[in-house]
């Protein structure tokens, strides 16, 4: 059952933080994919945040102040294009299920934020977001200075309104963790899939298909993103997303994908043998990796700065790289030259929630941000060893990737992704099942 006082709170939360003002926060376009065919449908992230409201064509508007508001603006009742496209709730609807002071149709909006943007202090809205929205916003400035020999005031002060939303995004409440755990564990169960479905000669389309498959199945709406199904060489191109390779016996398969359920993201990858199990110099590899990551999920609780997991991570995998002789020097040597981003060249996690790269900053006043509950984040530390005349032979073509997600707990971190296997032994033995 929807849940209205959760987004209302949500709501009244950010209008105590804006104090006086108003706040406009539109949700995604419709976007055309060809001819009269529509990309599915997928709401902005912050005005579902805060409304739960998931049909396009529709805003958002809260007054802050000594009477504040929460208003909806959205498509109108339309029985004939419900036959066509599916249910709209229209005002009425809107206001009644979600819990609005008021509502009223779209093609209002424009005179109604004239009317409501009065004597109001400062506009807040999604600045730079969207061109068209720029645009709208400094119009009704203009149409609202236009009053001013009238004895209206017009805002003298426009403001992005995420500065706010992303810090409230950033730390998650349980009714949030509940369905990320939920996300965590439909991708987690994928994986499964895909390690059981994995042969050589099978192609890489073939396992992303085990991975839609069993997302849907589970009542997730989408993949978070576009599933990386990469066989071999492939594994050490970081985006890869062709997905349509022959799996060979002896190589390694990268898979980076999970799905997104009731508008939050999990985000996995794991790398196992297509023929199920590790060579000697694969091994070597992956046990770098997988100690790497250990240590940054062990750096990660409340109390640490944001980058501490990834010097931790880095410290492993430099040490590793030296004894591989695929560095040289001495630990620190390595990482003040840089000479380690040969292998490793991308960072070693993100925030996460309803953007699998999720909103919030990393540093504050210059500063790495100190990790608290209800952060969640990924941790995935790699190696990517493309052929070379000074790299060991044995470690040509070997991408590896693990990560899972975490969320900081009172004493730690909470691992919401363990469900999918990551040490040898237990990818082996998975793999082994007929």
């Amino acid at each position: 059952m929807f849940n209205a006082s959760l987004y209302a709170n949500r709501r009244n939360h950010l209008i105590n933080q804006v104090q006086r003002g108003v706040v406009v926060v539109p949700t995604a376009p419709e976007a055309l994919r060809n001819g009269d065919a529509h990309y599915p449908y997928r709401f902005n992230s912050h005005f579902y945040y805060l409304t739960g409201f998931d049909e396009p064509d529709a805003v958002l508007v809260l007054i802050a102040g000594v009477t504040p508001q929460s208003i909806l603006f959205c498509r109108p009742k339309d029985l004939e294009r419900e036959t066509w496209d599916g249910l709209r709730h229209g005002p009425e609807g809107a206001k009644e299920i979600y819990g609005f002071d008021a509502a009223f149709p779209i093609a209002q909006l424009d005179d109604k934020l004239l009317e409501l943007a009065g004597d109001q202090p400062a506009l807040f809205y999604p600045l730079g977001a969207d061109a068209s929205w720029d645009v709208r916003i400094i119009r009704l400035r203009a149409r609202l200075q236009e009053q001013v020999r009238s004895g209206m005031a017009a805002p003298n002060a426009i403001h992005d309104v995420r500065t706010l939303l992303n810090e409230m995004r950033l730390i998650k409440d349980e009714v949030e963790l509940s369905i990320m755990r939920r996300a965590a564990t439909i991708s987690a169960t994928a994986h499964i899939r895909a390690m059981l479905a994995t042969h050589p000669g099978k192609m890489e389309y073939e396992i992303e298909a085990e991975l839609l498959h069993e997302f849907r199945k589970n009542g997730a709406q989408a993949p978070a993103y576009t599933p990386i199904v990469a066989g071999g060489v492939n594994a050490c191109v970081l985006h890869y997303t062709a997905n349509n390779v022959q799996l060979r016996d002896g190589e390694l398969l990268l898979i980076d994908a999970a799905c997104e359920i009731d508008g939050y993201a999990a985000d996995i990858t794991r790398t196992f043998p297509i023929n199920g199990h590790f060579s000697a110099a694969q091994k070597d590899i992956y046990e770098l990796v997988l100690s790497a990551q250990t240590a940054a999920i062990l750096a990660a609780h409340p109390g640490s700065h944001w980058n501490e997991p990834h010097e931790a991570a880095l410290r492993v995998l430099a040490q590793g790289f030296i004894d591989y002789k695929l560095c040289n020097g001495s630990v620190d040597a390595v990482l003040e030259s840089g000479s380690y981003k040969r292998f490793y060249m991308h960072r070693t996690g993100h925030w996460l929630g309803m953007d699998v790269h999720d909103v919030g900053t990393y540093k504050l006043g210059g500063d790495w941000r100190m990790l608290q509950p209800g952060m969640a984040l990924t941790i995935e530390p790699g190696c990517y060893i493309r052929p070379a005349a000074d790299v060991p032979q044995a470690f040509w073509d070997i991408g590896i990737r693990i990560e899972d997600d975490v969320v900081i707990t009172s004493q730690g971190c909470e691992v919401l992704t363990e469900a999918a296997p990551k040490t040898i032994v237990a990818i082996e033995e998975l793999m082994r099942q007929p």
